[in-house]
């Protein structure tokens, strides 16, 4: 059989015209395989086992293991890179010829996934995991904020209507807040459940400053200057200890 030394492709003139050849692996050189003709060759099946997985799959004969995991692809859900098939005990390149290898019909392949795909998926998986885990944290957090903000709602209606409110609400209802603030400190959260966490926290925010400026107005409700609370103080007064919520609280991004 004529070999090459370089993987250049030549072209050899016939009787029934130009014939093009190529290098497989090894040196070997080959007419090259035409995917029309591959898909009109006859069929063979291959018993593909894969784990508790065992299937018959069909294929054209001259098909390569390129041509095999496309197909192994559709039956299995692993995409063709995830791939590693074993035909005899050596894993075959995905350019090499069924047939050249001695694949036959009813010929056992076996089909393993790619380590590095696998240990990629378990880290996907945990991180999906750990993001669902924090979602259902700041939920419930969602739960109890929802709850608090009608009574701010109610609050705040009593103030506009000049009616007086108890200074000890306003205090118990600013500690509650406080409490769900924290409790979403200690959510460790990424990607999209991160993005809740800020959000719950802004909110929980935004609820304390409309505290502070009724608590303001309904201890003077004539002064002009009852609008203006300092953002410090309220955050001194409640001695957060964890640097994350005041880092939302100041900068957020």
């Amino acid at each position: 059989m004529k070999r090459l030394s370089s993987s250049k492709r030549v072209v050899s003139n016939e009787v029934k015209g130009d014939i093009e050849w190529e290098l497989r692996p090894g040196g070997m050189l080959v007419q090259k395989r035409n995917m029309a003709d591959a898909a009109s060759a006859p069929m063979i099946k291959i018993k593909v086992s894969h784990g508790s997985y065992h299937r018959d799959i069909a294929v054209p004969a001259q098909s390569t293991f390129g041509d095999l995991k496309r197909v192994l692809a559709q039956e299995t859900g692993l995409e063709p890179k995830e791939q590693r098939l074993l035909f005899q005990g050596k894993e075959k390149d995905d350019e090499e010829c069924l047939h050249m290898v001695g694949v036959k019909d009813m010929s056992k392949v076996v089909l393993l996934e790619d380590p590095a795909s696998k240990e990629r998926k378990i880290v996907e998986m945990n991180s999906n995991q750990s993001v669902l885990k924090a979602c259902e944290e700041v939920s419930k957090v969602r739960s109890e904020v929802d709850k608090l903000s009608e009574k701010v709602i109610a609050v705040e209606a009593n103030v506009q209507a000049g009616t007086k409110v108890a200074e000890n609400e306003f205090l118990v209802l600013t500690e509650l807040l406080m409490v769900q603030l924290l409790q979403l400190d200690t959510i460790e959260a990424d990607g999209e459940a991160k993005v809740q966490r800020r959000v719950e926290v802004r909110r929980v925010q935004g609820l304390v400053d409309t505290l502070d400026h009724l608590k303001a107005r309904n201890s003077n409700p004539f002064s002009s200057s009852c609008n203006a609370v300092p953002m410090s103080t309220k955050w001194e007064a409640f001695e957060l200890s964890s640097t994350r919520i005041t880092q939302d609280w100041e900068v957020f991004d």
